[in-house]
């Protein structure tokens, strides 16, 4: 298994959902699985959690598992035929009353369309293939479009409105009962689909808090709102998911690089985990290989300084999930030989009622850096000391170890964090020396190497990050 700094998401599905299908990922360097609640019953969610949970005791890993909840996705219903010929100047009626779609009428899932457009709001529909403008809105139930280009309408194609502001709540009644599932089982990650704001995060946090679950909550960016909102949406995520399909359809796509490179900034000076996602590899598909175009998306967003790069389709319904992740790893290993390290860097906030443990943190992976220590040992409940010291994208190895073991999955969607189970923790210097003899059984260390170690005194307390220590391996 090729170890890399910056993590493989793959998302599971009928290519790769059997315990066979997801150990090759697993062993070939995915680090988290995600499960997609747009597609599949809860049954068929259990049995992938259930492979999951199987091929990390087997294997002695921590995959981790991150639910993404479908969130308010509009589309439109059944259209006669599945073919409807749309002519440029064309003017359709959408209704929120069921049917069958023709020339005459067409079905809306979203009740609230006519209460929430207005005339001269452009309308996308299937990835923005085909683009409406609103005319008309009785304000109850009919909306009239004017199709801007030709093209052919199908049936249950998504439909985005990155003029208007939805009405919609940022968690459907489907996503309630999805969340009802996730939270009985063992989940690192839960994902929400389209926020808008910091509110539709702090309610998903008040659910996963409320039922004790210690679940850590994603934002996935993929809206204009979104986007103006997106500093309040990152302090209170605890990471964030950059969505670039959607997103791409409601902005204009050229803004997409930029945007990419400002979210990925802002997230590592917060210190939260960021991943890049959608149509990274996509030709592959169908194809054994992807594109020149795909390569340097990938090595740009790993050079950009994400925490980890996410598969869909690719490896979901793909043909060739594993040549994906093989790929993939290859353009990390050789993109992350270029990584400009010094120039993403965040300062601690003196404001910051985490300033104590954020400076020893940072001053850590510096005093790594100088000594040219072979390692950085971090001893965590929360993973708080994991979250700091990536956020600094030392160039040295960040070893985390932690007596959670929901933890551990946690950490490996987190940027250079190797996670390993200790539950010992005795004194403070009986554990550094028993996680530096781990290592050295691992042959990650070895005799006269010096590692930076840091955790918190006195060390049964479990507090916040208070001691930096250097060491040299016996």
């Amino acid at each position: 298994m090729i170890q890399h700094n910056t993590k493989i998401v793959a998302t599971v599905g009928p290519a790769c959902n059997t315990y066979e299908g997801l150990e090759a990922l697993a062993l070939e360097g995915v680090s988290v699985f995600r499960l997609n609640f747009s597609h599949g019953t809860h049954e068929d969610h259990l049995k992938v959690i259930q492979h999951i949970i199987r091929i990390n005791e087997v294997h002695d890993l921590h995959v981790g598992i991150l639910t993404d909840l479908q969130g308010p996705k509009l589309r439109i219903g059944l259209i006669e035929n599945n073919a409807l010929e749309i002519r440029e100047g064309d003017i359709l009626t959408f209704k929120d009353e069921e049917c069958i779609g023709n020339k005459d009428q067409i079905y809306m899932s979203y009740d609230h369309f006519a209460r929430d457009v207005r005339p001269g709001e452009r309308i996308l529909v299937d990835d923005g293939k085909l683009v409406f403008e609103v005319i008309q809105t009785n304000g109850q139930d009919t909306v009239k479009l004017k199709a801007l280009y030709s093209g052919v309408l199908s049936s249950n194609k998504g439909v985005n409105l990155p003029d208007t502001e939805v009405s919609l709540p940022s968690l459907t009644e489907k996503d309630l009962k999805d969340l009802d599932f996730i939270l009985t089982q063992p989940v690192n990650w839960i994902a929400l689909s389209f926020v808008r704001k910091a509110d539709d995060i702090v309610k998903l946090h008040q659910m996963v808090e409320r039922s004790g679950h210690p679940a850590k909550v994603i934002a996935k960016i993929e809206k204009p709102e979104a986007l103006r909102n997106i500093d309040e949406i990152i302090k209170v995520s605890n990471a964030i998911m950059i969505a670039r399909g959607d997103l791409g359809v409601e902005m204009p796509i050229e803004k997409l690089p930029t945007i990419q490179k400002l979210i990925i900034s802002k997230c590592i000076q917060r210190s939260r985990p960021v991943i890049v996602a959608t149509q990274l590899m996509d030709s592959m598909i169908n194809n054994p290989s992807p594109t020149r175009a795909e390569v340097t998306d990938v090595a740009n967003a790993v050079l950009d300084g994400c925490d980890a790069v996410m598969l869909s389709g690719e490896t979901s319904v793909g043909r060739h999930p594993q040549l994906v992740v093989s790929a993939m790893n290859k353009i990390i290993v050789e993109a992350e030989k270029h990584y400009g390290f010094q120039t993403k860097r965040p300062k601690p906030s003196e404001k910051s009622s985490t300033f104590v443990s954020d400076v020893v943190c940072f001053n850590a992976a510096k005093v790594a850096e100088d000594l040219k220590a072979k390692a950085i040992i971090g001893l965590t409940v929360s993973g708080y000391t994991a979250f700091k010291t990536s956020s600094y994208r030392t160039n040295c190895p960040i070893y985390i170890f932690s007596s959670e073991r929901h933890i551990l999955g946690t950490l490996n969607l987190v940027w250079g964090v190797h996670a390993y189970y200790y539950d010992k923790m005795t004194s403070t210097d009986e554990t550094i020396e028993d996680v530096a003899n781990i290592l050295k059984e691992n042959q990650k260390v070895k005799k006269g190497d010096l590692i930076v170690n840091t955790g918190s005194m006195p060390i049964h307390a479990k507090l916040r990050t208070n001691m930096l220590k250097v060491t040299e391996v016996s």
